[in-house]
């Protein structure tokens, strides 16, 4: 059934990419955005205009595995491409850091950024002398190892929902509500193309502007042992950018995955 603004329903991206070389996300006047790539390929592929919505905006360097992008749909025609059409024709259109991983179908009025319950991002951390290679894009190189445990009691202080203006970026917050609900967080060592890296893994239901790379700035503090893990507590309760610890870099952070209701997402076949 149409719905009353006369889409037929909406269709939803799994989008990944390498955000090294792109201003974040959203799209911005003279500059190459995740978003405008997105766009106009996706317009290719239609040929008319969309207007993207997204899961979450990442900040210029910030990468992604799943990010989910979604647009009314127009025409039947639309729902008729099959999914093997939407990766083939993705793939010749985008940049090669820039993939469509999936395609969904989602009812009219469906929108990518708020029917997602819970958002997930990684950030990696190379903690050790000896300089990072195949990793060194996607990671954090500090050079001196750190305390995950340490990190991890301080990380506890941020389970649940706080107001998170102490870990926001000071302009994005001006008369904007900064509470958050973090759900989860946690740190584990891995190999990744045969180098150990330190992944920090937070889960919540949404992220202010710089959330994340300012946490992990704070907890880093903590596990180099320049803090103990109670001052992550007493940096929430001032609510102040200048009590918590430095924005880490952009390079570390991966936009990992959305949690959306079940059934409200249909694969395309």
């Amino acid at each position: 059934m149409r719905a009353a603004d006369g889409a037929l329903g909406t269709l939803v991206l799994r989008v990944a990419y390498d955000g090294a070389a792109y201003a974040g996300f959203a799209e911005q006047r003279d500059q190459v955005t995740v978003a405008g790539e997105l766009r106009r390929a996706v317009e290719t592929l239609l040929r008319r205009e969309v207007d993207l919505t997204c899961a979450g905006r990442t900040d210029a360097g910030v990468h992604a595995l799943s990010q989910y992008v979604s647009f009314s749909v127009e025409d039947p025609s639309e729902l008729a491409l099959t999914q093997r059409r939407w990766l083939r024709a993705m793939d010749a259109l985008l940049p090669r850091d820039i993939a469509v991983r999936a395609v969904y179908t989602a009812p009219a009025g469906f929108s990518a950024r708020f029917d997602a319950r819970a958002r997930t991002y990684i950030y990696r951390i190379a903690d050790r002398p000896d300089r990072p290679v195949l990793t060194r894009p996607h990671v954090w190189w500090h050079r001196y190892p750190l305390d995950e445990e340490a990190m991890a009691a301080g990380a506890a202080h941020l389970i649940g929902e706080h107001d998170f203006k102490s870990f926001c970026k000071v302009a994005s917050a001006v008369g904007k509500p900064t509470c958050r609900n973090v759900m989860h967080t946690s740190f584990a060592r891995a190999s990744e193309l045969g180098e150990e890296v330190l992944a920090f893994t937070i889960t919540g239901n949404a992220f202010l502007h710089s959330m994340v790379r300012t946490i992990v700035g704070t907890l880093v503090e903590v596990g180099a042992h320049r803090r103990d893990p109670a001052w992550v507590g007493e940096v929430l309760a001032r609510c102040d950018r200048t009590a918590a610890g430095p924005t880490a870099p952009a390079d570390g952070l991966v936009f990992a995955d959305v949690v959306y209701d079940a059934g409200q997402l249909t694969p395309v076949v």
